[in-house]
């Protein structure tokens, strides 16, 4: 249990290491090289460096300011369409399959060359500030946050690491049980964690972090730079470092982003400046680095020289600055004013779920659960399993799997899976209407019956195949719903679904 006082000195924290380890990474952002810092290498005149690692958290927090809690990645495509303004990388193939209908996770898989790479565990801070000392729920949020441009990828893999890592430092400063806490949480066999193996090993053996950076690229390093050799020293490409796969980035900079943990010790400057002068996301890596730090250890132990020549301004480079606001008054000013408005919500998360911290009032009498740990439990990760979209209602929740892909070739034939899941105490009749057009063909029917049990049953679950027969001349976009009702209710629930049919 931490006092509301210690939760705002980790969120002041946090995000001002954000700011830090980003503007001291961001002049070697992409090289591949071994960098030899110390401190920032350019004249800031007082403020950070725009920072996108930041701007979508900050995107987040209005979205949870207006929406409240109950969020997850539909409601996010809503706002990353609207606000995120770049089509670079994930960013951008995220966005152009939000455009044609497709909904999250497919808009993270679909013709993503970058889901692996490392734009989703950037932006993990903000689920863990709201829900600290509660990896549990922060990894939720994530979860829902990465899918939206990285789907099934090691990208989202790392987001839901960082989450509960970031969360539960909030209560828990030993680094390795950290790692370990945030390796419960994602596959065993999955890059991400492979590669911060790789780090551990090298940090139990005793290699210094440049023989340990080293071991990473060797087995774990994505492409260069889109191929630029301009962006490789040659020492690195006399390694054999100047190959790799495209877009395959995210294991190598968690596996350095836990070099800089191990190898700095505890220390601020060392634990920076070792991550960053590794080399590769440096400006990604430093921020998580610094923000991390902020959390384990409160902003009093980040060294004041680090902070005069940056302030606690914020600084934007990727955010819809005309709609947010008079040119975008809705976005925090300063840490000061995020850290405000976080704590904010952070009450809000405390009076639904309950938070290991003392709090004054009505969110204080939310007691944690009786079985809560800090580490995953069995069927923490079976959500990520399978790639679904996903749709909560009042009694139910129901999952739509497209198994033959998001996309077919004219004349194939198309299979979905639905999971119907029953939360509530009463079993139910359920009808399923395909709204298709009249020249496709359903099986087993374009409208069948089936039954579900209630919650306590072992039957709760309903698991229903439908295979989709377009004509030969079907359009490239079908959009249209399944409609579930129940019987006896007035209920009625529509999942959307969009076929891709390529020619």
């Amino acid at each position: 249990m931490i006092s509301q006082q210690e939760y705002r000195s980790k969120v002041l924290g946090c995000w001002m290491g954000k700011n830090i380890g980003g503007t001291l990474g961001a002049p070697f952002e992409w090289r591949r090289q071994v960098n030899n810092v110390d401190f920032y290498t350019q004249d800031l005149g007082g403020d950070p460096l725009p920072n996108d690692d930041l701007d979508i958290q900050l995107l987040w927090l209005i979205m949870l300011e207006e929406q409240g809690l109950h969020v997850n990645s539909s409601i996010m495509a809503e706002y990353w369409q609207s606000f995120v303004a770049p089509f670079w990388a994930e960013y951008g193939n995220a966005k152009i399959n939000m455009q044609g209908g497709v909904m999250p996770p497919f808009t993270g898989i679909r013709n993503n060359f970058f889901k692996n790479s490392c734009g989703a565990f950037i932006r993990s801070e903000i689920w863990a500030c709201i829900a600290p000392g509660r990896p549990d729920i922060a990894v939720r949020y994530a979860y829902e946050d990465a899918i939206l441009d990285h789907g099934d990828g090691e990208g989202t893999y790392a987001a839901v690491f960082c989450a509960a890592i970031e969360s539960a430092a909030f209560v828990e400063s030993d680094i390795i049980k950290l790692i370990h806490i945030g390796l419960s949480y994602i596959p065993e066999d999955c890059g991400v964690t492979k590669a911060i193996h790789c780090a551990i090993d090298s940090y139990k053996k005793g290699d210094t972090w440049l023989e340990a950076r080293h071991k990473m690229l060797e087995v774990y390093r994505g492409s260069v730079f889109f191929q630029n050799l301009e962006h490789i020293a040659q020492a690195d490409i006399d390694r054999g470092f100047d190959t790799g796969e495209m877009g395959w980035d995210v294991p190598s900079n968690i596996g350095i982003l836990i070099i800089g943990l191990l190898y700095g010790e505890g220390n601020f400057d060392r634990s920076l400046c070792v991550t960053v002068n590794c080399g590769e996301d440096t400006d990604c890596t430093g921020a998580t680095l610094g923000a991390l730090y902020g959390i384990m250890h409160g902003i009093e132990s980040i060294p004041e020289k680090w902070i005069e020549p940056i302030g606690r301004s914020i600084k934007t480079a990727c955010l819809n600055l005309g709609d947010l606001g008079y040119f975008g008054s809705m976005i925090p000013v300063n840490i000061d004013n995020l850290t405000d408005r976080t704590e904010a919500v952070m009450h809000k998360m405390a009076a639904q779920h309950g938070l290991p911290i003392d709090l004054k009032g009505v969110s204080a009498t939310v007691k944690l659960p009786e079985q809560w740990d800090l580490y995953a439990n069995r069927d923490a990760v079976a959500y990520m399993n399978t790639p679904a979209t996903r749709h909560s209602f009042p009694f139910y929740d129901i999952s739509l799997e497209y198994v033959s892909g998001i996309s077919v070739k004219p004349g194939q034939s198309a299979k979905l899976r639905l999971t119907v899941k029953n939360k509530y105490r009463f079993q139910a009749g359920l009808n399923i209407q395909c709204y298709t057009p009249d020249n496709w063909g359903v099986l087993p029917a374009k409208s069948f019956k089936t039954f579900v049990g209630q919650s306590s049953w072992y039957n709760n679950s309903k698991i229903l195949d439908i295979e989709l027969q377009p004509p030969e001349q079907a359009c490239s976009s079908n959009r249209f719903v399944i409609e579930i009702t129940v019987d006896g209710r007035s209920t009625v629930m529509l999942i959307p679904v969009l076929l891709l049919i390529e020619y």
